[in-house]
């Protein structure tokens, strides 16, 4: 952890605007070292913004997020704005010799994940790290370890499915989320990039893949009348990883009854691990010789949940992930490993939710045999 405070400015005040700001209030009370000063907060009007930096701590609000992530005394940017301006932003706090802490999708277009990587790239003395809190949960850091260890053997599958059902009603008002010039992708870049980031972890590099996408819901209702809709509400997917094993993904916004089913399944030669983000504190895991698949809770055991609660059987949430990852940054801008995923690895998870954006069933190769 850095041994001086921190200037943090967040950009954005919606549900991970809020995330955020929780997680750098608690990170210090959570894992010590100098606590992060809330400095400026930045969002659409100087109304809202001056609203939410008092509830959120800030020391200052401001309706100019240029201004915020130039200003001198911020050593760190959070940014938690709509889709269209990740890249702007973070090029700008980059180039203003700030750390980056941003939501995802990492963009809107592979080209401009390619940019952005690159312009990272250039600035190595700056840290990037994008949101994708779910990686820090204790049950997928207790899979991974055990993945890691062998302890399924040489792995032969993974199945995953990311579904929610956040726009299955059909008269649910059409919005700039369901635009490619606003929204980027769809459920692959709201949903499925978290999916494809565990799988990475867990499955190692994607050298091909065939997809299809579906856009289930044509037109949905505004008040200038029935609007069309771009990008897809579900997507289907085949993979070949680079180690030869096989793949299966999915995932929908418009799948009814699913509030966040983050679920994969992992099949080694001696052993299969099972993870549901709606029992999101626990795993299923059977090993070769067993009748069926043993129950496995998170617990004061690993470290990270320890910090929070030294108490077995108490849940861990959402939040919690993101104080984590708060941590993390820190420790990364303090000069430790950056466990990511930085630009540069989200623009893998970026190539590979594109390319199944764009396969419609043809195979699209992602490396060559030789990596």
């Amino acid at each position: 952890m850095p041994d001086r405070a921190l200037g943090v400015a967040l950009i954005g005040t919606g549900f991970m605007g809020k995330c955020h700001a929780l997680a750098w209030r608690t990170v210090s009370a959570v894992f010590g070292g100098a606590h992060p000063r809330l400095e400026i907060l930045a969002d659409v009007s100087e109304e809202s913004a001056g609203r939410f930096a008092g509830q959120f701590g800030f020391a200052r609000a401001t309706a100019d997020w240029q201004a915020a992530v130039t200003d001198p005394v911020v050593d760190v940017v959070s940014i938690t704005a709509p889709n269209g301006l990740h890249r702007p932003m973070a090029e700008a706090a980059l180039l203003a010799g700030k750390h980056v802490w941003l939501e995802k999708p990492m963009a809107l277009t592979l080209e401009d994940a390619e940019a952005m990587a690159a312009l990272a790239a250039a600035h190595p003395g700056q840290v990037t790290m994008l949101g994708y809190n779910y990686l820090r949960s204790p049950a997928f850091q207790a899979a991974l370890a055990m993945v890691r260890r062998g302890e399924i053997g040489r792995l032969l599958a993974f199945r995953g499915v990311y579904d929610e059902d956040y726009s299955a009603d059909p008269g649910l008002p059409w919005s700039w989320r369901m635009t490619h010039r606003e929204g980027g992708l769809g459920a692959l870049g709201d949903l499925g990039c978290h999916l494809v980031s565990q799988m990475l972890a867990l499955m190692g590099p994607v050298r091909a893949l065939t997809a299809q996408t579906q856009i289930a819901m044509p037109e949905r209702p505004s008040p200038e009348g029935m609007k069309r809709v771009e990008n897809e509400d579900s997507a289907l997917a085949l993979l070949t990883f680079a180690s030869g094993a096989q793949g299966s993904f999915a995932t929908s916004r418009v799948a009814r009854g699913r509030k966040c089913r983050l679920q994969w399944e992992l099949h080694g030669a001696e052993g299969t691990i099972v993870f549901d983000q709606e029992n999101m504190n626990e795993l299923l895991v059977h090993r070769a010789g067993e009748a069926g698949f043993v129950r496995h809770l998170t617990g004061p055991d690993q470290p990270d949940f320890a910090a929070f609660c030294p108490a077995p059987g108490h849940n861990f949430g959402f939040n919690e992930q993101k104080v984590i990852e708060a941590r993390d940054l820190l420790a990364a801008i303090a000069g430790g490993p950056n466990v990511g995923p930085d630009f540069a690895k989200g623009l893998e998870i970026e190539r590979i939710i594109h390319a199944m954006a764009r396969s419609n069933g043809q195979r699209m190769v992602l490396m060559d045999e030789e990596g």
